[in-house]
């Protein structure tokens, strides 16, 4: 239940945060809120981050729904203790819908958060980047307890 509560709240946050740059920003208009170092600048990125494979949207389309439709089978199969795959996942999956939205409504993803040293980004790409972390994370904290495992049977 909670997984779909994360995956609904990102869906949400993202959906929203796009919604007000929409309605009270102009396209290519740019916000400064702590300059130099951060801005709210409003763009539509019609490719994946960097804008790598502009105009790709079909292909953008088909994995958006092949990594959410991936994480809901997975996420059947998890052990409740895994919390932090868990929670990546829900993360994962909120984040590609919230894209996956923008694609096919407007062939094109909404981008705002603008650091000015990193290409625009949007609370999806934080939300998926996150998710990603914390796989890593938690990938990381069980090899190594599993190689704790093996090191102590090697020893007995």
């Amino acid at each position: 239940m909670r997984f779909f509560v994360i995956v609904l709240v990102t869906l949400l946050l993202d959906q929203f945060s796009k919604y007000i740059i929409t309605s009270s920003m102009l396209l290519g208009e740019s916000i400064p809120v702590l300059p130099p170092v951060f801005y709210i600048t409003y763009i539509l990125n019609p490719g994946a981050a960097f804008g790598i494979l502009a105009e790709k949207t079909t292909l953008f389309i088909v994995v958006s729904l092949l990594v959410v439709v991936g994480v809901l089978v997975g996420y059947r199969f998890l052990p409740r203790e895994r919390i932090l795959v868990r929670l990546a996942s829900g993360l994962v999956a909120g984040g590609a819908l919230g894209n996956l939205i923008d694609r096919v409504r407007l062939g094109r993803v909404i981008d705002f958060l603008d650091f000015r040293v990193w290409p625009v980004f949007n609370l999806a790409d934080t939300a998926i980047v996150i998710g990603a972390v914390l796989l890593i994370i938690d990938i990381w904290r069980n090899d190594k307890g599993e190689q704790q495992r093996v090191d102590a049977n090697a020893e007995n």
